[in-house]
């Protein structure tokens, strides 16, 4: 692994014009420096390339010990923390989080001026206590253990990566916050977020002095050099923004990555660094040099005791020193740097390419975490080199046949590159006369014709794909010529490869389907039907289950069925059925996608319903489908039988099931009641179809699942004038226990229908209707008349010989109209009198 890359982040520098040697100096604001010397505070304003500008100055009453810049409401900042006490004696010990309180030091808030009743939201929280220990069995100088520069840095974002260079929101959102400190050698990252954890160790190659954090680089200064190191922040916050990072949409470099310097330059005599937006200020102070000094005139230097020199110190050693703005240069000109960089390592498939092309993407991701700093130009560069650099790793992991080449599919879809694109960027050559495709290449062309892209490659990368996986994962060639992106393949080369798989001993159900649905684009019907033929129509099912997309494709979000799909429409239904049941039962397919498959499929509108679409509906029911809501189904279907049976409109098709077929083999279908068949031979339908249509809503309403009050609103286009709409208007009522509206409807009706309507409903509970309502409504009926007499005379004599066996002699008689004829009744009377009774 590369350790020091040696690019270079820093680039022009300015001197700031203060006129005393600075005490303390930081960074505020958009543009602002404030330099502190003794006893006075000057601040000046940074802009660009221009040399600084005095902006103010003001005194302070004593000499300034610590300088700090804080805005509203939100490299407080402490810049620094020195501490002349180190205690060796006790264990090096980390504590994290709410146990960082078991560290026994207090904490004490001091009052700040503020009134009391404002103080009470002032609050500290506990993130962590680290105590360090010298290895005693070496000498180490306190100064070699001493810590400094700690600092907290919050990462905010504004707006999203994917926004195409509009911000979502302008308000500033905490994506993570992160803990630095550093000792003379050694610095520590810590996330300090939810909870508290060790994120980075840095190993300074020599003593450092000061450190500060930044977003994107940590920059440290020894006494000759200042460092530049990566960091890991921005890898971490995007973790933080999204918790689902490293799966198929979306990746980022791991927050493990090892760090390492980009950059370090010589500066004499450094003494203190701080940094704000992209600048790095620096103040150099270069020790006076010794004077040699010579006591004798040059003449008497050749003599040997005349040669001694003594060395002189000015009595005032004026030491030299400046304060230096370093502008850090742009990202995207480091990014490009680092780039280029990488190629060196590209031929040679290492990781110390993906390493470095990772800084660059890092470094691209944590200066587009903070959108609001950027100008919409400077945005829209940082985040097309934010596409360049997923589709320079999505290489990059596609060349690799490692447990990480996975990560070639999020990297890909994040630079937005298309699959011809990324085709177009494969090596195809030979290699010592074998192609060898590489794991990441095959996961990403896999996945991504698996999701019904809306991109179709032209013929020749057509025959690329399926030569590579023919080569790379032979069985899964069937499954790519099912996507819609390989439309374009010439079907003669896409057969050639699949009679190879049937040679290569990978002939299975698949491969048949795969090989009868490219016969059909090649007009060849002989060989669809010898390969349909070739299996049982349940394999066929299963092989349609293993690969869907031989019947359904989605094109632009629509449902699209296949050349395959539309042929067995025509030729075998009752399979096409099956086959898309199979996809349901095994959620290859949703209900409503199914319900467009079969509109679609028909070229049948929204609001017109294929009759190969009730079909469907009727398989659900049969099959008892546990994902299908039951009354929304029945409603589907009764829906479809009320219109048709008020329209009087036949069938598009055949029914693939009768009324018979659907009783027998599904509980939620029920036997018809025998008086519904008396009411309906009544009429005499001449259509078959239309006959049964009614049955099979007759049949719904007599199951034992049917929600009948649902149905009733609907039941209004079914006129009770028809035979058909009686017979299912007084099923319903029925159902609802609605006998006494049900028996008078019948009366005037189907008068005939009334003695076997009374033997199948009226029991129980239910039997004092037989001489509480129909005994006497026949009785008022026969004294009419009309036509429909013998009819109803018929029924008042089964009738009283129902009642007669039911009551008792005195009860009976009570019953009986007043002004009913003596001999009528008279047997009915005896027979009643006669009874046993009951022991």
């Amino acid at each position: 692994m590369v350790q020091l890359y040696n690019l270079h982040p820093f680039g022009s520098q300015q001197v700031v014009p203060c006129k005393l040697e600075p005490d303390r100096f930081c960074g505020g604001g958009r543009d602002a420096l404030f330099v502190a010397a003794g006893c006075k505070v000057e601040a000046f304003a940074v802009a660009g390339q221009e040399l600084c500008q005095p902006r103010c100055a003001f005194s302070t009453l004593s000499r300034v010990l610590r300088l700090a810049y804080s805005e509203a409401g939100i490299s407080n900042e402490i810049s620094q923390l020195e501490s002349d006490d180190f205690v060796i004696c006790q264990k090096p010990l980390e504590l994290l989080g709410e146990k960082s309180e078991q560290s026994g030091l207090s904490v004490t808030l001091e009052s700040t001026g503020l009134a009391d009743e404002k103080r009470k939201y002032s609050h500290f929280q506990h993130l962590l206590y680290r105590r360090f220990a010298p290895d005693i069995s070496s000498y180490v100088l306190s100064d070699d253990i001493k810590l400094h520069s700690l600092q907290l840095l919050p990462i905010y974002q504004t707006g999203s990566l994917t926004s195409d260079g509009k911000n979502l929101s302008q308000e500033k959102e905490l994506l993570s916050l992160f803990c630095f400190f550093s000792l003379p050698h050694v610095g520590y990252l810590y996330m300090v977020v939810k909870s508290v954890e060790l994120m980075s160790v840095y190993q300074y190659p020599e003593k450092s002095q000061q450190a500060v954090l930044t977003p994107q680089f940590l920059h440290v200064i020894t006494s000759n050099n200042l460092q530049c190191f990566t960091v890991r922040c921005s890898a971490a916050a995007a973790r933080e923004e999204d918790p689902y990072m490293d799966t198929t949409l979306k990746a980022c470099p791991p927050v493990s990555m090892d760090v390492c310097a980009l950059r370090i330059q010589l500066f004499i005599g450094l003494k203190a660094i701080c940094h704000f937006k992209n600048h790095i200020i620096l103040l150099t102070k270069a020790e006076p040099e010794a004077i040699p000094e010579r006591r004798q005139s040059p003449k008497k230097l050749l003599s040997r005791k005349d040669t001694s020199v003594k060395i002189k110190i000015p009595p005032v050693a004026e030491a030299g020193w400046n304060l230096y703005i370093v502008n850090t240069i742009s990202p995207v000109q480091l990014y490009k740097e680092m780039v280029d960089y990488s190629n060196t390592y590209k031929t040679v498939k290492t990781q110390s390419c993906i390493h470095l092309l990772s800084e660059a993407h890092l470094l691209v991701r944590a200066a587009l975490m903070d959108a609001s700093q950027l100008e919409p130009g400077e945005k829209a560069e940082l985040l097309e080199a934010f596409k360049e650099s997923c589709g320079h790793l999505g290489d990059c992991y596609s060349r690799l046949d490692s447990q990480h080449s996975h990560l070639t599919l999020p990297y890909y879809k994040m630079s937005g590159l298309s699959m011809a694109e990324v085709l177009a960027r494969t090596d195809w050559t030979v290699e010592d006369g074998l192609q060898k495709y590489e794991r990441g290449l095959i996961f990403y062309i896999n996945h991504s014709l698996y999701e019904n892209l809306d991109e179709e490659l032209n013929e020749e990368l057509a025959a690329k794909v399926v030569q590579m996986f023919y080569v790379a994962e032979p069985k899964q060639v069937p499954h790519i010529l099912c996507s819609p992106s390989m439309k374009n393949i010439n079907p003669l080369t896409a057969m050639s490869y699949l009679r190879k798989l049937d040679t290569s001993g990978f002939s299975s159900i698949l491969v048949t389907l795969t090989k009868a649905a490219v016969a059909l684009k090649m007009g060849d019907l002989d060989m669809h039907r010898n390969e349909m033929k070739s299996h049982s129509e349940m394999k066929l099912v299963c092989g349609f289950i293993l690969e869907p997309r031989l019947l359904i494709q989605q094109r632009k979000g629509q449902i699209v069925p296949t050349e395959l799909a539309l042929h067995l429409k025509e030729t075998q239904p009752g399979l096409l059925v099956a086959s898309v049941l199979g996809l349901q039962k095994n959620n290859k397919i949703g209900i409503e996608e199914a319900d467009s498959f079969f509109k679609v499929l028909c070229a049948k509108d929204e609001d017109t319903i294929p009759q190969l679409l009730v079909d469907f509906w009727e398989a659900q029911l049969v099959a008892c489908l546990p994902d299908v809501v039951l009354q929304e189904l029945f409603f589907k279907l009764t829906s479809q039988y009320i219109w048709r049976l008020s329209k009087r409109q036949p069938p598009d098709t055949t029914p693939l099931r009768t009324s018979e077929d659907l009783i027998n083999a599904c509980s939620h279908y029920g036997l018809i009641y025998p008086w519904v068949h008396v009411v309906i031979s009544s009429d005499s339908l001449a259509d078959k179809n239309y006959t049964e249509d009614l049955s099979k809503l007759q049949s719904l309403i007599c199951g034992p699942s049917f929600d009948i009050a649902s149905i009733i609103p609907f039941l209004e286009p079914l006129s009770e004038d028809t035979i058909a709409g009686l017979s299912v208007h007084v099923l319903c009522r029925t159902r609802l226990k609605e006998y006494e509206q049900c028996i008078d409807i019948l009366l005037e009706r189907c008068p005939e229908a009334v003695i076997p309507y009374a033997n199948h409903e009226l029991k129980e509970e239910n039997r004092t209707l037989w001489w509480k309502k129909l005994l006497p409504e026949l009785c008022q009926r026969i004294k009419c008349g009309g036509e429909k007499y013998q009819l109803y005379l018929s029924s008042l004599k089964e009738t009283l010989s129902i009642v007669a066996v039911e009551l008792e002699l005195k009860d009976f008689m009570n019953v009986l109209p007043e002004d009913g004829t003596a001999t009528f009744f008279l047997p009915y009377l005896l027979y009643c009198s006669r009874k046993k009774p009951l022991t």
